[in-house]
């Protein structure tokens, strides 16, 4: 399943540095960045699809359940600081899944709150 060739590495500083979590097994759904206590503190990132780096999407959300602004990432990326795309220190949750999310995905799963399946979810 292409979900475990998921790899995404979330740091509070730019240029990859600061704290970081990592994230190495697959998709992922965090409703609330809080439960890592990481809430509001995303700077930089690396997204990585280890088998086929066209296969990969993040979605930043500014609020809890995948709601408020977001942005969307495609593809394997990195981003050194989120100010330059407007989104500096205001991710409170996301989703990473290894396949390319639709649009019309996106907007269900903002509608619903509810993430793609066959990944795991995160609350606090």
């Amino acid at each position: 399943m292409a979900n475990c060739d998921v790899r995404l590495a979330l740091f509070s500083g730019t240029n990859f540095t600061g704290r970081r979590i990592l994230f190495r097994r697959g998709g992922v759904a965090i409703r609330d960045l809080g439960a890592f206590r990481f809430n509001n503190e995303l700077t930089s990132f690396r997204l990585r699809n280890v088998v086929n780096g066209t296969e990969v999407t993040l979605l930043l959300f500014s609020r809890n359940n995948f709601q408020g602004s977001f942005r969307v990432y495609r593809g394997n990326r990195n981003v050194a600081n989120l100010a330059q795309n407007g989104f500096n220190n205001v991710t409170s949750s996301l989703i990473v899944v290894g396949r390319i999310l639709t649009d019309s995905e996106i907007r269900q799963i903002r509608s619903t709150g509810t993430p793609p399946r066959d990944i795991l979810v995160i609350r606090q």
